[in-house]
């Protein structure tokens, strides 16, 4: 083996497997009324309204300009 095929070798990167006790969870976070809130703050009825939401997406325009 020449040097080149050593080093290669040696930079291969290595996979990371993370168990869910490692994970640290993700806080989400929505504007209400004006100011951002954990969504973990909410209550039962806010917490359903939330995850009920439909986020609005714009159609692209098939027309030239």
């Amino acid at each position: 083996m020449n040097d080149m095929s050593q080093t290669t070798l040696h930079m291969m990167p290595r996979t990371v497997v993370l168990n869910d006790a490692d994970r640290q969870p993700c806080e989400i976070w929505t504007r209400v009324m004006g100011y951002h809130r954990p969504v973990s703050s909410f209550n039962t009825g806010k917490k359903g309204e939330f995850y009920e939401r439909k986020y609005f997406q714009e159609p692209q325009s098939t027309a030239a300009c």
